[in-house]
């Protein structure tokens, strides 16, 4: 969809929670309407997520390592290749945080990955949400990206 067609169109709320499933976030960019650029529509996108956000967001992703059956996560996470070792270091991940873990995949190997959940498996909770939120704005920035184009 062209910039100025999303600056006018009607009905762009289900797209944008594809992007990210947060309400709050898909209302900000709604409100934010007409952007003049796509660096303006960026910077809008750039958006600080609650705790309750990101957990809810977190809540609408699949697993890494985990083959998804349709949408962008496919494409996102289509260099991953290690899913035995994934599905380890994922159960490990979930057991001391309770949520997936999230990371911006795309253009990332399987071992980036999943030297960076080893990584980030050091953090405390709080600091790992934190970390989480960060890299599910990336995400969305990219699928917004691929969404809307000048």
């Amino acid at each position: 969809m062209l910039l100025s067609e999303f600056n006018t169109a009607d009905d762009v709320r289900p797209l944008l929670t594809a992007c990210l499933a947060v309400p709050r976030w898909v209302d900000a960019i709604l409100d934010g309407r007409p952007y003049a650029d796509l660096a303006a529509l960026k910077a809008a996108a750039d958006l600080p997520l609650s705790s309750d956000e990101i957990r809810q967001a977190m809540a609408a992703h699949p697993r890494i390592g985990e083959k998804p059956a349709s949408g962008w996560a496919r494409g996102e996470q289509s260099g991953v290749d290690n899913a035995d070792a994934f599905a380890a270091a994922n159960a490990e991940y979930e057991a001391k945080f309770g949520h997936v873990y999230l990371v911006c995949a795309s253009g990332r190997s399987g071992e980036e990955l999943l030297k960076i959940l080893r990584s980030r498996l050091g953090n405390d909770p709080a600091t790992e949400l934190d970390v989480a939120g960060r890299e599910l704005l990336k995400i969305a920035e990219l699928r917004l990206a691929k969404a809307v184009t000048a």
